[in-house]
């Protein structure tokens, strides 16, 4: 019997508007009457979702989770009370804003525990954030000495031409030694984590914490910073509009059957 349902957000769950369809709200209405956990897996901060959080019922509830900042941050959702966090070196993020800071392309995004601040960021981004119920707080200043007290959950560049992205990928690969979790997102975004951090290590940080096996957990997902997590699960679920590594992916502790 499968006990947890962890699930990506935008472009899987939610629509381009950013909302859950009322078929899939009452889905899992149904599972959660099951005893199924949902527990939204999300590269966002856990502060904006809550809006969905109300609408599944699970706002502000003791022994209901959220994963959030790509499996940077697992909070309870009873008073956002953080289970788990995993940050970026300082001097890491400093690096990556100062390689993003010489491509006047590229937007970033730097994300603390409890705000998003961004640089460069145009119309469209700044709208698709805005869809996504997402609040920032502009941010240019040429270094990051303003975070030396806030700890960086991660940073990421955006930008619409995947291939700038890869550019980017490269550029940091070959700047900076120190090894990195690195994934693209949304068809907008490469992201940037610790080392071993990922959506899949949280959703076996949370089963752990929950005793909960790996084969009693299904995850739902589109994108390459969902791969970790589908391989992680007893089952994973690729949406239509999922990359093709994800429908192909098998999940590690998939009945064999």
């Amino acid at each position: 019997m499968y006990k947890l349902l962890i699930s990506d957000l935008d472009e899987s769950l939610l629509d381009d508007t950013g909302n859950i369809s009322a078929t899939d709200l009452a889905s899992i209405t149904q599972l959660q009457q099951r005893g199924v956990k949902f527990v939204p897996n999300t590269g966002r901060r856990f502060t904006s979702v809550q809006p969905l959080l109300t609408q599944i019922g699970t706002v502000n509830q003791p022994n209901e989770y959220v994963i959030s900042y790509n499996g940077g941050v697992i909070v309870e959702n009873h008073q956002n009370k953080v289970l788990a966090s995993h940050y970026l070196a300082h001097e890491i993020a400093e690096q990556i804003y100062q390689l993003a800071r010489q491509r006047p392309d590229l937007g970033v995004h730097i994300y603390t525990l409890n705000e998003v601040y961004t640089y460069n960021i145009n119309e469209d981004e700044l709208a698709y954030i805005h869809s996504r119920k997402v609040r920032t707080i502009n941010f240019d200043e040429p270094n990051l000495d303003f975070f030396n007290q806030r700890p960086i959950v991660k940073i990421l560049v955006a930008n619409l031409e995947h291939q700038k992205l890869i550019t980017f990928q490269q550029k940091v690969l070959a700047t900076i030694s120190t090894p990195l979790a690195m994934t693209f997102s949304s068809n907008r975004y490469l992201e940037f984590n610790p080392a071993g951090i990922d959506k899949g290590r949280a959703v076996l940080e949370l089963g752990q914490k929950l005793e909960v096996l790996p084969s009693e957990i299904i995850t739902l997902g589109d994108n390459n910073n969902d791969l970790a997590m589908i391989e992680a699960a007893g089952m994973g679920i690729a949406v239509n509009n999922s990359i093709p590594a994800i429908k192909k992916s098998r999940p590690a502790h998939a009945d064999s059957d």
